[in-house]
């Protein structure tokens, strides 16, 4: 399962990134500004699935700790 949840928060930080970086090129050639702002909402959404994601998979592996 801590793996599961490793990869997916993996290929969320991997969306976030891409999202981000088309928001800043269409906000720096001048682009629709509406549809901006669509992607900084899309891009702070994945973020917060992938700290939740994080979270999840450092509590499943005790964090870390020793056992």
């Amino acid at each position: 399962m801590s793996t599961a949840t490793y990869i997916l928060a993996i290929i969320v930080m991997g969306l976030v990134a891409l999202v981000l970086i088309r928001g800043l090129f269409n906000m720096m050639k001048g682009g629709n500004a509406n549809l901006s702002n669509k992607l900084m909402q899309l891009r702070v959404l994945l973020q917060a699935i992938a700290v939740v994601l994080i979270m999840i998979t450092l509590w499943i592996t005790g964090g870390g700790r020793p056992s």
